[in-house]
């Protein structure tokens, strides 16, 4: 299993010297991690709650499927 991380931010703008701005403000990190089978899973970890403290996101499943994820 192959792992690798992102910063995850948030675009922040504002003015300076009268010109608009934009600086990224940290809120977690997304680690990306491939299985033995080959997929790719990314977990997503908030520095802060929001309800939940971690998200995770699947690729989306074939044609016909409802969608569910059970794992």
């Amino acid at each position: 299993m192959s792992n690798k991380m992102f910063t995850l931010t948030v675009p922040v703008t504002f003015k300076k010297d009268g010109k608009d701005q934009t600086s990224f403000r940290r809120v977690g990190a997304v680690f990306e991690n491939t299985r033995e089978n080959g997929e790719t899973v990314l977990s997503i970890k908030l520095d802060f709650p929001v309800a939940v403290t971690e998200l995770v996101a699947f690729p989306p499943k074939a044609e016909g499927d409802d969608g569910q994820v059970t794992e």
